[in-house]
């Protein structure tokens, strides 16, 4: 059992730890910086709040809504488990690329800690 599996570790993603406002996704493209994965773009900057927070785009170039909302569900169940490999003050975006679908689960898990190490969490 690994840490975020373990008993009394909190695995809830309240919107606290959301990025839910359109001035929030605006103020990351407009000032954050970007990097790049196969799959994956993620925006980031300073938490405007003092914590980690996370938003999520996915396109409709991605897929049908089917497809969107499933890509939506692996990033956000990524992010409930690797959060504390992120910076603590930081709001990201991630933006997932046309064939993230096809790249699987475990492709976008490793693309995201790959862009946490770079982000140095």
């Amino acid at each position: 059992m690994n840490e975020a599996t373990s008993p009394g570790v909190d695995q809830r993603f309240p919107k606290c730890q959301r990025l839910l406002a359109r001035k929030d996704f605006l103020r990351a493209r407009a000032r954050g910086r970007k990097l790049h994965t196969q799959h994956l773009i993620a925006l980031w900057t300073p938490s405007a709040v003092g914590q980690r927070r996370v938003g999520l785009t996915v396109s409709s170039k991605v897929g049908n809504a089917v497809v969107r909302n499933q890509v939506k569900r692996w990033l956000r169940e990524i992010y409930r488990r690797e959060r504390e490999r992120l910076p603590a003050r930081v709001d990201l975006v991630l933006i997932a690329k046309t064939g993230a679908l096809d790249a699987g689960y475990h492709a976008l898990h490793a693309q995201f800690l790959e862009i946490a190490r770079r982000l140095g969490g």
